[in-house]
């Protein structure tokens, strides 16, 4: 894959002490190296004169660079394809296979654990299921056991870090879960925890967030610099923002809580609790209820959905449709994204009348933020998640490849 569907922030697209890496020639030299591994991580191969092309570079200096993340088993540089074109043909340079980041996604029914290389390779992942929601004490161990039970596929990879996509509010200053609802975590510090149990450095974010970041960078929103993101999972409804190409965080890193939202129902009847909270109303509990099983994996879920035609679960998947085309229109008449990614049960809500949808959202909200707006399934499936909290393991390394990983 080329570079032209890759689109990185201002920042990355520019060399040296714009990365943070200070002014001199080596904060100079690590920041290309970020600029470059950032680039080859995105598109997952480019050529030598397209990264040249990108960075604006001069072909000596890309050489040097790319010669050096070759040196640091981050890259591997491939022989070319014939061509035909005239002149040497430039080589391609891949992400390694070496370094990986350890994905984590904590939830009410099992806890997933996921081997993750660069490029948004996902090489395993395995499902503990449980039967309550489960301490930050014992997402710790879990984590650990795990991760023993995978030492013999971790034995010839360089682990970079464990990344912890958590259903709740996870404050940015320091990582702590400020509320995850569903798990019964309050001012939970999971990360040091998890540090504690595997000797492996951990960061912990927002699932959802995190999914709408994966979706922006590898998914069905890559290109899209305008995007909402929302994500149904076991412990409700989350949401991510991507405006002008970055994260909407907010103070504490706490946006994007669409769950908690009250949208309203074009239909009283459609109201089934007495808060009337997205999350509470559109709700995958509601779905296997209807459905008559007790949980499973958003596979089995969907095709449970796709292959039943008992009469209460099309009355309920509409009722859900209609709820959430409320939340989802005034979502984008606040934030006028060019598109709108559904993931988890969502997308399997969607699918279940995609134009029905499309047209209430097209009622409800304001023609001109509609105008132009589209709504799609989440593109990395189940792997959105893994994917998400993957880069912020892989962050520190991102920002510069000469560290000490």
């Amino acid at each position: 894959m080329g570079t032209a569907g890759c689109r990185l922030g201002y920042s990355d697209r520019v060399t040296g002490h714009v990365n943070g890496l200070g002014r001199n020639l080596d904060g100079v030299r690590r920041g290309n190296l970020s600029t470059v591994l950032r680039l080859v991580h995105r598109t997952g191969a480019a050529s030598r004169s397209q990264i040249t092309q990108f960075t604006g570079l001069n072909r000596s200096t890309v050489a040097a660079l790319v010669g050096e993340l070759v040196e640091r088993e981050l890259v591997v540089e491939n022989d070319p394809e014939a061509t035909s074109r005239v002149g040497r043909p430039s080589p391609i340079v891949t992400p390694h296979r070496g370094p990986v980041a350890i994905a984590v996604n904590p939830e009410v029914d099992a806890i997933t654990v996921a081997i993750v290389g660069l490029s948004a390779r996902v090489d395993r992942r395995v499902r503990r299921e449980v039967d309550h929601p489960v301490t930050p004490q014992e997402t710790a161990q879990i984590v650990a056991q795990e991760l023993a039970g995978l030492s013999a596929e971790l034995a010839d990879r360089r682990v970079v870090g464990i990344g912890l996509a958590v259903p709740g509010l996870v404050r940015s200053a320091d990582n702590t879960v400020r509320w995850a609802p569903h798990l019964a975590w309050t001012d939970s510090a999971i990360v040091p925890l998890v540090e504690a149990a595997t000797g492996r450095p951990a960061r912990a974010g927002n699932d959802a967030s995190l999914g709408g970041w994966a979706e922006h960078l590898f998914g069905v929103g890559r290109g899209i610099d305008d995007l909402i993101y929302l994500n149904g999972g076991a412990s409700g409804i989350g949401g991510g923002v991507i405006s002008a190409g970055s994260a909407l965080g907010g103070h504490r890193g706490f946006a994007g809580e669409f769950g908690q939202n009250r949208p309203g129902f074009t239909d009283p009847a459609d109201q089934r609790t007495v808060h009337g909270t997205l999350e509470d109303e559109v709700s995958r509990a509601r779905l296997l209820a209807v459905l008559g099983i007790p949980g499973g994996d958003e596979a089995a879920l969907e095709a449970a959905l796709v292959n039943s035609s008992t009469p209460a679960v099309r009355e309920e998947l509409a009722r859900q449709r209609r709820v959430l085309a409320v939340a989802l229109s005034n979502a984008i008449n606040v934030l006028n994204p060019e598109l709108v990614v559904l993931g988890g049960f969502l997308a399997s809500v969607y699918a279940s009348g995609p134009e029905e949808l499309e047209r209430d959202v097209a009622a409800l909200a304001v023609s001109a933020a509609w105008e132009g707006t589209r709504i799609r399934p989440a593109g990395l499936g189940e792997d959105r998640l893994m994917i998400g909290a993957a880069e912020l393991a892989f962050s520190a390394l991102l920002a510069d490849p000469a560290g000490d990983f």
